[in-house]
């Protein structure tokens, strides 16, 4: 079953940066330009009001990227996009009722804390709002709703990254879950424990406060013997544990999930071991492609089954042909 279910993920991987390969985002300096995908012109479809709301903390640059895709199909697809975002369930929540009472005319929205976005999501749909779901709470996406699921399995992606440190000899590792509550990262933590030979022990941070973290990481190596890989499951933690890592005096191998500018950079040097990309730039971009294609051509993706856009294991030998896309904000 998990071979079945990595094989999905991995065709639609291939699949989907085929379809994307045309699409020229932004340009070194991050601005737009006509010569990116959209060409320079809108389509001459009506003008669409569209609506992302996520569970993002302050400063973690994975939304970034999501952001960047969204709004590189919002210019092609002449839409209005509208970005809000808050970390906690429930101020998440009132951002889609905003939305709501704004009638706009597609919601995108992240399903990290599933039980906090039931009753909202239901009066979207009673508003006759299409909703998409985008990286997290993807088996409760069509439940709530929603057209249907783009991300990656957090649980077939656990599953990689347990696999990968066994191939790298690993025997003890630290998941360092940098939002409690998130069922995403708890599902990634749960894969690496599925398949992973080794040991694994989850260690909870504040993602949004990177002192506290880097301390609580350096004090959980310095405390427990062993540990021979620490697991972030965010770009930004990467570089924090890796400081730590320096702090202890540990000899720990620091692998993440996701990508960002400094992950690729520190691949390059040898404080990264590896990093699983789930594509974050085709998430906000397909996101938008098919609530404009559900308005303007009532087409949806996937059949209402989720569209994977990961997992990818990257190191150090993929970084020649990513650096200009971290650069530019697109990887």
């Amino acid at each position: 079953m998990r071979t079945a279910r990595t094989a999905a993920a991995v065709i639609a991987v291939v699949a989907l940066a085929a379809g994307c390969s045309s699409s020229g985002g932004k340009d070194d300096e991050g601005a737009g330009d006509e010569g990116g995908g959209s060409g320079g012109k809108a389509a001459g479809t009506p003008r669409l009001k569209i609506a992302m709301i996520t569970h993002s903390g302050e400063g973690d640059t994975f939304w970034d990227i999501v952001q960047n895709g969204a709004e590189e199909a919002a210019k092609k697809d002449n839409v209005e996009f509208l970005y809000s975002n808050d970390k906690e369930g429930k101020g998440q929540a009132e951002l889609v009722q905003t939305a709501i009472d704004k009638k706009v005319d597609g919601i995108v929205v992240t399903l990290a804390k599933p039980q906090a976005m039931r009753a909202v999501l239901g009066k979207a749909k009673q508003a006759g709002i299409p909703v998409v779901t985008i990286n997290s709470g993807g088996e409760f996406s069509t439940r709530f709703g929603a057209l249907g699921h783009i991300g990656q399995d957090e649980t077939v992606a656990g599953e990689a990254v347990g696999d990968e440190l066994d191939r790298r000899g690993r025997k003890k590792a630290l998941c360092v879950i940098h939002e409690q509550g998130n069922v995403s990262l708890e599902q990634r933590c749960a894969g690496v424990k599925e398949t992973f030979g080794g040991s694994v022990e989850n260690l909870n941070v504040d993602g949004t406060n990177q002192p506290g973290a880097q301390s609580s990481i350096s004090a959980k190596l310095q405390a427990t013997k062993g540990i021979d890989a620490v697991v972030t499951l965010g770009a930004p933690v990467a570089a924090v544990s890796v400081k730590a890592k320096e702090d202890a005096g540990s000899k720990a191998e620091i692998d993440t999930f996701d990508l960002n500018a400094e992950v690729v950079r520190r691949l390059e040097a040898g404080e990264v071991g590896f990093a699983v990309d789930q594509q974050p730039y085709l998430q906000g971009y397909l996101a938008i492609d098919e609530l404009w294609l559900y308005e303007t051509n009532a087409n949806v993706l996937g059949g209402g089954k989720p569209v994977l856009t990961g997992p990818a294991v990257v190191t150090a030998k993929d970084v020649p042909k990513l650096e200009k896309f971290t650069a530019r904000g697109t990887r």
